[in-house]
């Protein structure tokens, strides 16, 4: 077994944070036999391709995404169909979205490098992310199209203004996305049918947090075969801002007249403009996209006692029959 950790030397915005971090894997690797390689990313999507490397002789690897969740979706995306290959998540970054699914207490052994050495890995789903423009991307967490996409792309730039910083930067994002307006012609195709209409957001759920804290569907799971898809049709400003508090909290069956949800595989967007669309945080612009289930599409391992959550999956026959719209 070959172990792999990938450091991101500016997750979690801290001045040599990724020293300590680098410090203390070669700390708990010096007592164990096993083969390792500690490597900082030098550019966006460096994990990928950092991974994909390490991957190509076929042995046995096991890859630490330590920094955020960007950091995280790029060793997936490296790793992604490799079943000789599995991911874990050391969390350095200002989110770690993808980890609080688990409960206070279990977050808290990802943080411990021997737990997650000895860990156990097991397949988790991805949403395969197909743009019309660009190249395939997956996601692991939560995918979404529309106004909440569109305040995440502008988070960093207003975050990193004098006197702004942090969580003000969201609000500061939020309120000047509204002022450009909240909805945007889509039609949407699902295995439900076909929606043509303005949509303020649409969000495809793997896992249950995003946004530094938003949980749109708390019964979402990795692993069931499952996409959690909501539609949030076209609301007004002040609508918006009187539903995000609720809709951040899972409250969504309190709006059935404006937010619908679709439990399945695939979900086709089209658009004559361009969309912003979010992938577990991480940004890209495109025409349109299909989002689509992979069935156990990557090797997820977790930290040695940790109660590991359980649900019940669809068969392979079942999921691979939905699949296509």
């Amino acid at each position: 077994m070959r172990h792999l950790f990938v450091v991101n030397p500016i997750a979690g915005g801290k001045k040599h944070h990724h020293e300590a971090t680098i410090r203390a894997i070669h700390s708990v690797m010096s007592k164990r036999s096993e083969n390792y390689e500690v490597y900082t990313t030098i550019a966006p999507l460096d994990a990928c391709v950092k991974v994909q490397e390490a991957s190509e002789n076929q042995e046995p690897l096991r890859v630490y995404a330590c920094g955020g969740d960007g950091t995280l979706n790029e060793c997936v995306n490296g790793a992604a169909g490799k079943r000789h290959v599995a991911v874990t998540h050391y969390p350095c970054g200002t989110g770690n979205d993808f980890v609080k699914m688990f409960g206070s207490d279990d977050v808290k052994l990802f943080h411990d490098l021997d737990a997650l050495i000895d860990g156990t890995a097991r397949p988790i789903d991805l949403i395969e992310v197909h743009p019309a423009i660009g190249s395939i991307r997956y996601g692991l967490n939560i995918c979404s199209v529309g106004i909440d996409a569109r305040i995440g792309t502008d988070v960093h730039k207003y975050s990193a203004m004098p006197l702004i910083g942090g969580a003000t930067g969201y609000v500061v994002s939020m309120f000047v996305n509204l002022i450009r307006g909240v909805n945007q012609m889509l039609k949407i195709t699902t295995e439900s049918g076909v929606t043509d209409a303005n949509i303020a957001l649409v969000c495809a759920c793997n896992g249950r947090f995003y946004g530094g804290g938003f949980n749109p569907v708390p019964e979402a799971m990795p692993d069931d075969g499952i996409i959690e898809f909501l539609i949030v049709s076209e609301v007004t400003r002040l609508k918006f801002i009187s539903v995000v508090g609720k809709y951040a909290k899972g409250r969504y069956k309190e709006f059935s007249e404006i937010i619908s949800h679709i439990r399945g595989n695939a979900m086709k967007i089209e658009s004559e403009k361009a969309l912003v669309v979010n992938i577990d945080g991480e940004m890209i612009n495109t025409g349109g996209l299909c989002f689509t289930l992979i069935p156990g599409g990557v090797n997820f391992f977790f930290p040695s006692g940790m109660r590991f959550f359980e649900s019940n999956r669809l068969n392979d026959a079942d999921i691979l029959s939905k699949r296509k719209i």
